[in-house]
């Protein structure tokens, strides 16, 4: 799109791009996080805290993607919006 308007784009547009990124990033330790733990732990026995604060910290990443998403998604419409001929 900056190639299209010849000129930088908004800062904003960038930060936001990277935060999405960043929270992809996130999400995809927390799931490892959560294949890793049930390997550790015995076969037999009632579930462990520790289980319930990996899923809790998956569904916290997961929210912030939710956000950065929406974020994202309306920062590159309006990025669009100005890269288009008047």
């Amino acid at each position: 799109m900056e190639r299209l308007r010849s000129s930088p784009l908004h800062a904003s547009i960038s930060t936001a791009l990277d935060k999405h990124l960043e929270s992809i990033h996130v999400v995809q330790a927390r799931r490892k996080d959560e294949i890793v733990n049930p390997s550790n732990r015995q076969r037999h026995g009632p579930p462990r805290c520790q289980d319930e604060r990996v899923v809790l910290a998956l569904a916290a990443a997961l929210g912030a993607l939710c956000q950065a998403t929406r974020k994202v998604r309306t920062v590159l419409w309006c990025a669009f919006q100005m890269t288009l001929p008047k």
